[in-house]
Order: structure tokens, then sequence, then C-alpha cells
């Protein structure tokens, strides 16, 4: 599940209006395949929730995965179906949003970007201390 975010990890409703505005708002394949996110409107700005894992279940345990790499020992439990990646992102330029993503694959926070290309592709990228950055391909899914 790279970067779940990343993939996960899309960001949704466009909030200015635009003739050529794009929104991201659906449902998203993450770069490598194995996670989709869904994004919606959540009071004007953008949230993405894991809607589907390649592979629900982990392989040690054969019990459906859970956010293990949580810094918060009492969230390691909860189940990754279900999971809100980002919350509160809002447009910062033309087909692009700002905000935050919470990648499950290591437990941190990460600010980040998801800028729509008009190819039904969205490039999310995480990055730390604004210099340390990974990008991933997410594409609409249907």
């Amino acid at each position: 599940m790279k970067f779940v975010v990343a993939a996960a990890f899309g960001v949704a409703l466009t909030l200015s209006p635009g003739a050529h505005a794009q929104t991201p708002e659906g449902t998203w394949l993450s770069e490598d395949g194995r996670t989709k996110v869904q994004i919606v409107n959540c009071g004007g700005k953008l949230c993405a929730t894991v809607v589907w894992l390649g592979e629900p279940n982990d392989p040690a345990t054969g019990q459906p995965k859970t956010d293990k790499h949580n810094p918060d020992p009492q969230k390691r439990s909860r189940p990754l179906l279900g999971l809100q990646v980002t919350r509160g992102m809002t447009p910062s330029g033309e087909n692009v949003w700002s905000g935050q993503i919470y990648n499950a694959d290591d437990g941190r926070t990460y600010k980040a970007s998801l800028t729509l290309n008009g190819s039904g592709t969205a490039k999310v990228q995480g990055c730390v201390l604004a210099v340390l950055c990974k990008s991933h391909i997410w594409t609409r899914s249907n």
C-alpha cells in the first residue's frame, strides 16, 4: 500500500468556479494498483478514504489489515479499509489542491498536493520540510 494514500491519496470538489476546472471527486487507483481511495467533499474541502485494498488481509495474521504503523498505539488496531487518509484539502491553483496526507505504510502525515492531469490521472505528492518529496500517479477508477 504505497503512500496510501499516495495511496493514496486524490482529493475532491472544486471549490472555486472556473470554466475549465476539473474535480478530483471520485475513486482513484494508486500507482501500485493495490489501493483505491474515494475523494469526496467534506464541508467544502476534500477528503479521501481508502475504499478498496487489492490484498485486504494481512498475510501474517489472515485478519483485515490495520493501521499497525500508527504512532498512537490506540489507533494501530483500526482497519485500513475506511481509513480517511486526507482531510481538509483546499484549492491552491487551477486543478491543484493542498493539505495533508496520511501514509499508513509508515504511520506519518505529510504536507501534500494533488494535481489533476487532463489524462484521467492525478499526481499526488507528499513532502517533509518541503524539500524531501515523493510523488505517485493515481488513475481515475470507476
